[in-house]
């Protein structure tokens, strides 16, 4: 037994979840495995500002990897992996390992498309992502990429994506971490709007889907105020699925909620909430805008 899982619970006792930290950033804890996407731990990444309240400042919690999805500022932050340590297992797309090591990130696996990994309890496999994956503005050039965490569940972690009919290729899927927005009121190429990663599930299929990359970040001066931009893109997800993929089920997370794996029909809010409950009736009657702190 390694320091990192000395004191840790079996992996039979440990929760199977998935938690929205917030943008693209979720943690997935599967067969007593954690793994963290695209950590974006801090208030300010360039000129984009959290919505209230700021997440904290430290994590505490051991990972057993890091996915990072494209060399994008606002998915691959250098600040928040310094705050994970130098040592963390980080699995990247082509031209970001070298990236990271001359920053001092020690342990770095580039991957593409196809290639999988043994991580802890589970297995890691890289998708194609649709995507630009030039760090601006001065470079590199890198690769792009998704990701699934195969183990007792199989689930898809998007990145940045617009369509590609290979999705059809993915499945099964129990649980899909779609992006349906950005920061701003507009969208570039190589991303999903809120009917575009609706249409995405058609061809996934997934048995869960929950809208990431929505209303997190804001440009400065307009991060005070919940516009319509920001909070309305899990809900037109949530109508739009419900027309073109009324077999999968959508829970929209907001920043610090988890899916319990293990027990689906309760609410993120509230564990115990009976299994009848219906959380589209529940989200159509409440905008998004009251959000718990990180971690």
């Amino acid at each position: 037994m390694d320091a990192a899982s000395a004191g840790r619970p079996p992996a039979d006792r440990l929760p199977r979840r998935v938690r929205l930290l917030g943008h693209a950033t979720v943690l997935i804890e599967l067969d007593g495995t954690r793994i963290l996407t695209d950590p974006l731990l801090r208030r300010r990444v360039s000129g984009l500002f959290w919505r209230h309240p700021a997440p904290r400042s430290e994590i505490d919690h051991h990972f057993d990897t890091v996915l990072i999805s494209h060399m994008h500022w606002d998915h691959l932050d250098l600040p928040s992996l310094r705050k994970l340590g130098r040592d963390v297992p980080l699995l990247v797309p082509y031209q970001a390992g070298r990236f990271l090591e001359r920053r001092g990130f020690r342990r770095t696996a580039e991957l593409r498309a196809g290639n999988a990994l043994s991580v802890g309890g589970v297995r890691v496999v890289a998708t194609r992502a649709n995507h630009t994956g030039f760090r601006p503005p001065f470079g590199p050039d890198g690769g792009c990429l998704g990701f699934i965490v195969e183990g007792s569940a199989r689930i898809y972690f998007a990145g940045d994506t617009e369509l590609f009919p290979e999705m059809t290729d993915l499945g099964p899927i129990d649980v899909a971490l779609l992006p349906v927005a950005g920061w701003g009121p507009r969208l570039g190429v190589g991303h999903m709007n809120a009917h575009r990663a609706a249409q995405a599930l058609q061809l996934i299929r997934p048995r869960i889907a929950i809208p990431i990359h929505w209303g997190t970040f804001a440009p400065f001066g307009m991060n005070f105020h919940p516009w319509d931009y920001l909070t309305r893109p899990p809900l037109d997800f949530l109508e739009h699925a419900s027309r073109l993929a009324p077999d999968v089920e959508v829970r929209i997370l907001e920043p610090g909620d988890v899916l319990d794996l293990d027990d689906p029909a309760a609410s993120p809010d509230s564990p115990d909430r009976a299994p009848e409950y219906n959380m589209a009736q529940d989200v159509r009657a409440r905008a998004p805008t009251a959000w718990s702190p990180l971690l």
